[in-house]
């Protein structure tokens, strides 16, 4: 394809084989999956998510907006802290509402139910993020069970289950598997067993990756079902966030220089791992580069990957080819969808990737460009 670097380019065929499975697993468990915008918010395309009725969370009055506008739903809200400056608005454009702690709970309580009162078929859900304090997940900025976390109530903190609550939501997960919930399904259990008969439903948060290769899909589908006939009257409502767009999209850049420091070669490419690439440096992790061999072979051209920005640590590496690396050369880094274009930002006043989307037919449409306009209007 003729189209300059850099790019995102997503495509509609892997879109839809994500939707098709997690479509799959929400039918034949009997349970509800929902999209995490927090991962995902290329409203561009929801025309295609539309098509499978997906629904969303939302966590700011942004997100929320854009469940309305663009999904054409009532978001499921969760935010740390409401306000009054927020509340109502949130109430207005959300199905549930789930609050961070008991305190938040008490203060808007009422607010909630005079809306309800006052808009009695389109009534708001209250829920309360609780914490099992299981920690699966090994990447401590990631982990929302850690000790000191603020995200949701411990067991200990609740002694009985205050009127005008309907759910419990918990998030423990991140890229996790099926045996990763049941160890936290565990937890739950032993610890809120005893409130879970009285709820009318129970949201088991993101990190649901059913859409990774190698994931057990079926077990999953157990897990879920023999929840369910446990408690059969909880609505199980799951919030995967990059499974709906995991290896959907990738990020196509050029070589633009080589340089050398003491033995080290880097290849500077014309993006940023900081700008357009964050989690690479957060996560940490190294992406896959399609034109690069699988492993590192220090017997062939080896190259760290360095970004075009100013920052000193923007480069991850290493990487080896077959041949050397030239000015020009086209490199794809694979999987750049998922939380990676919803965090996205002009550090630097770095030129950021044209947005592109591949349909099914093939052709390839520019869903977006950008121009020095959009990095001086940022701070107008």
């Amino acid at each position: 394809m003729n189209y300059p670097t850099p790019y995102y380019i997503v495509y509609e065929d892997r879109l839809r084989r994500n939707l098709d499975l997690i479509k799959y697993v929400k039918e034949s468990a009997g349970v509800e999956i929902i999209m995490a915008f927090k991962a995902n918010a290329l409203w561009r395309t929801f025309s295609v998510f539309r098509e499978y009725g997906v629904k969303s969370t939302a966590s700011s009055l942004n997100e929320m907006q854009l469940a309305n506008d663009e999904l054409h739903v009532k978001a499921h809200a969760y935010c740390p802290v409401y306000t009054d400056a927020t509340i109502d608005k949130f109430l207005a454009g959300s199905s549930h509402i789930t609050f961070n702690s008991l305190k938040q709970f008490h203060r808007f309580k009422e607010r909630v139910a005079e809306y309800n009162s006052a808009n009695p078929n389109d009534a708001v859900s209250c829920g309360l993020r609780i914490n099992p304090m299981c920690s699966v997940v090994e990447t401590d900025i990631y982990n929302p069970s850690s000790p000191g976390s603020r995200f949701g109530v411990v067991a200990e903190d609740i002694t009985e289950l205050p009127e005008g609550l309907d759910g419990f939501h918990f998030h423990a997960l991140c890229e996790s598997t099926s045996y990763d919930l049941e160890k936290v399904l565990e937890a739950i259990e032993a610890q809120f067993g005893k409130f879970l008969p009285k709820l009318k439903w129970l949201n088991m948060g993101g990190g649901h990756l059913m859409t990774r290769e190698g994931y057990d899909v079926e077990h999953l589908i157990a897990l879920l079902k023999t929840f369910r006939a446990k408690y059969p009257n909880l609505q199980i409502i799951l919030e995967p966030g990059s499974a709906f767009t995991w290896r959907t999209g990738d990020l196509i850049s050029s070589v633009v220089d080589v340089v050398s420091n003491h033995g080290i070669k880097t290849a500077i490419v014309d993006v940023s791992f900081a700008c357009h690439m964050p989690d690479c440096l957060e996560m940490p992790y190294q992406p896959i580069i399609s034109e690069a061999l699988k492993d590192v072979d220090h017997d062939k051209p080896t190259y760290r990957m360095g970004g075009n920005s100013c920052l000193s640590g923007d480069f991850v590496g290493d990487w080896s080819f077959e041949k050397e690396l030239q000015e020009g050369d086209v490199l794809t880094f694979e999987d750049m969808n998922h939380y990676t274009t919803v965090k996205t930002h002009m550090f630097n006043g770095i030129q950021h990737p044209a947005m592109l989307f591949q349909h099914s037919d093939g052709k390839v449409e520019v869903l977006r460009e950008f121009t020095y306009e959009d990095y001086k209007n940022r701070m107008d």
